[in-house]
C-alpha cells in the first residue's frame, strides 16, 4: 500500500501523522474544509497535496488507504465515496498503532484532567535526557515546539484520550495505543455527547488497563476512588500515586514557593517551576513513568527545572493597564476550581477574574449547572457569555448561563452575563483595577478575546 489519503488532514494530529507517513516514503494526499496556516503551509512544504473542501473526486483513483479523521461524520461526501467504492478505510489511531507504536515503549497518559501537562512534562524529561521520544500531545509544549513528532526513539509519549476513535469505531482512542506504561490521573464524568454515565467512562478505563502487559505498569491516582475502582483486578502491576497514607508512592513535604514548588516522592526531592497541587500530582505521575523508563532522578530533576510550560495552560498572554491576562484551557468544573486555586497561589493578593466560555460538548449542557456555579464562585469576579452554537443541544438539556450568574452571585461572587466578546471586553475595562488577574477559560478561540482585551486595557 503506497498511496494514503487523509480526510480531515489539517487537524493537528492528522497533519502530523500525514507528514510522518510521507517521510516514510508513502504518497500522501488529503482534504479538509479548513485549509489555512500553519498546518496547510506545513503540509505543502512537505510536498503533500491538499484538496480544499470535501468532494468525492478529491479521493485520487490511486489511493489505496483512506484515513478518516475523528471529526468526520456520515454524510461527508468523501467518507460516503470511500464506503461506496469499498475502499480500505482506517482511523488515525489504527495508523499510529501499525506504523509508529508497534514494538515501542508506549507511555500513555490518561484521565479526565491533567493529560496534556503530564504528557508534556514526561516527553520533555525524556527529551532533555537525550532520548528524543516520539510524542503526540493535545497541546503545544513550549520546550517541544509542536504537539506531535515521530522519531526513531524507543519511547513514545501519548496523551491518551478517552474520546471515541471514528464514526465507525466508537472505542476510545487510547485502546489502540499498545500501552506499556499507563498513567490514570483521575476519572470524572465528561464527554456527555458520547457517554451517558460515569459507569460508561469507568468501563473504557478498565478496558485500557486490561491491555497493559504484565511486564508493564499502571500508575493510578491513589486519592481518586473512581481510578482505584477501575484498577481493581487489572492483570498488570498497579502502583498508586498520591498524597494519601495508603498510596504506594506518596507525595510528601510539598512547599509552594514564590517561584518553585518542591516536593518529595519515593525518597527523592524535586522542584517544579509551576504552582498548584494538581501540577504537583501531574509532575509526580510524569516522574513515575520516567523512572519506569530507566531515567535517573538527576535527569528527571533537570527536565522538571527546565520545563517552560504549555500554550494555553495558565499562559500569561500579556499585561496592560496593570492587569494581567491569562489564557487557560480549563472547561470542566473540577479543572476550573483547580485553576483558580493555582492562580491564587501564583498571584497572592491579586483580585482574580474568571471569564468562562461554556463551549465544550459537556459544559454546553446543564449537567454541571450547579457544579459550575460552585467553581466560578471561587473567583473574586466572574463573567459568563452566551452558550456558543446553542442549537447543538436541546433547549431542555442546555446550560442556562443567566441562572448560572444568579447562582454565582448568591454564593457571594460578583458575576455578570454578557452576550458578546465586545461586551465582556468593555465590562472588564470599566471594572478592572491595577493589579487584577484576568483568567480566560475556554477550550476554543473565544473570538480572539485575549488580544482584544489587552488592546482595550492598554488604552486605560
Amino acid at each position: 500500500m503506497q498511496h494514503i489519503h487523509f480526510i480531515g488532514i489539517c487537524g493537528t494530529a492528522m497533519g502530523s501523522v500525514a507528514a510522518a507517513m510521507h517521510a516514510k516514503g508513502f504518497t500522501v494526499t488529503g482534504s479538509d474544509e479548513s485549509v489555512y496556516p500553519p498546518m496547510s503551509t506545513f503540509l505543502e512544504d512537505q510536498g503533500i497535496q491538499i484538496y480544499p473542501g470535501y468532494k468525492a473526486e478529491n479521493i485520487p483513483e490511486t489511493a489505496e488507504v483512506i484515513v478518516i479523521g475523528n471529526a468526520i461524520s456520515r454524510g461527508n461526501e468523501e467518507a460516503e465515496a470511500a464506503l461506496e467504492r469499498k475502499l480500505l478505510y482506517v482511523s488515525l489511531p489504527e495508523v499510529l498503532k501499525e506504523h509508529f507504536l508497534r514494538g515501542k515503549c508506549n507511555l500513555v497518559v490518561s484521565g479526565t484532567h491533567g493529560k496534556t501537562t503530564t504528557s508534556s512534562l514526561l516527553a520533555w524529561i525524556i527529551k532533555s535526557a537525550g532520548a528524543d521520544p516520539s510524542h503526540m500531545i493535545g497541546g503545544i509544549p513550549h520546550n517541544l515546539g509542536k504537539g506531535a513528532a515521530f522519531t526513531d526513539s524507543e519511547f513514545v509519549v501519548l496523551e491518551g484520550d478517552e474520546y471515541d476513535t471514528a464514526f465507525f469505531d466508537k472505542r476510545s482512542k487510547f485502546l489502540h495505543y499498545l500501552p506499556e506504561c499507563v498513567i490514570v490521573n483521575n476519572i470524572e464524568f465528561d464527554h456527555a455527547d458520547i457517554y451517558d454515565s460515569l459507569d460508561e467512562i469507568k468501563l473504557t478505563f478498565k478496558r485500557l488497563l486490561n491491555i497493559v502487559p504484565r511486564n508493564g505498569v499502571a500508575y493510578v491516582n491513589g486519592d481518586c476512588p473512581n481510578s482505584l475502582d477501575v484498577s481493581k483486578g487489572a492483570p498488570a502491576p498497579v502502583k498508586t500515586v498520591g498524597l494519601g497514607d495508603d498510596c504506594d508512592l506518596r507525595i510528601i513535604d510539598i512547599d509552594y514557593g514564590s517561584e518553585l514548588t518542591t516536593f518529595t516522592l519515593d525518597g527523592e526531592t524535586y522542584a517544579l517551576p509551576m504552582a498548584g497541587e494538581f501540577n504537583v500530582r501531574n509532575a509526580a505521575m510524569a516522574i513515575c513513568a520516567a523512572r519506569f523508563s530507566g531515567f535517573a532522578p538527576d535527569q528527571i530533576r533537570d527536565g522538571l527545572m527546565s520545563f517552560e510550560g504549555i500554550a494555553r495552560r495558565q499562559e500569561v498572554r500579556g499585561i496592560a493597564g496593570g492587569v494581567r491576562v491569562i489564557d487557560d484551557f480549563a472547561h470542566h468544573p473540577t479543572a476550573i476550581g483547580l485553576a483558580v486555586d493555582s492562580l491564587r497561589q501564583q498571584y497572592p493578593g491579586s483580585r482574580l477574574w474568571v471569564i468562562f466560555e461554556p463551549r465544550s460538548n459537556t459544559t454546553r449542557r446543564n449537567i454541571f449547572q450547579n457544579e459550575l456555579a460552585a467553581a466560578l464562585g471561587k473567583a473574586d469576579l466572574a463573567v459568563v457569555p452566551a452558550v456558543p452554537d446553542p442549537e447543538k443541544v436541546a433547549e431542555d438539556e442546555r446550560l442556562d448561563p443567566e441562572k448560572l450568574v444568579v447562582d454565582v452571585k448568591a454564593a457571594g461572587t460578583e458575576c455578570w452575563y454578557c452576550d458578546t466578546v465586545d461586551e465582556i471586553v468593555e465590562l472588564v475595562a470599566r471594572q478592572s483595577q491595577e493589579g487584577d488577574t484576568v483568567a480566560i477559560l475556554s477550550n476554543g478561540g473565544f473570538g480572539g478575546i485575549h488580544n482584544q482585551l489587552l488592546d482595550r486595557l492598554s488604552l486605560l
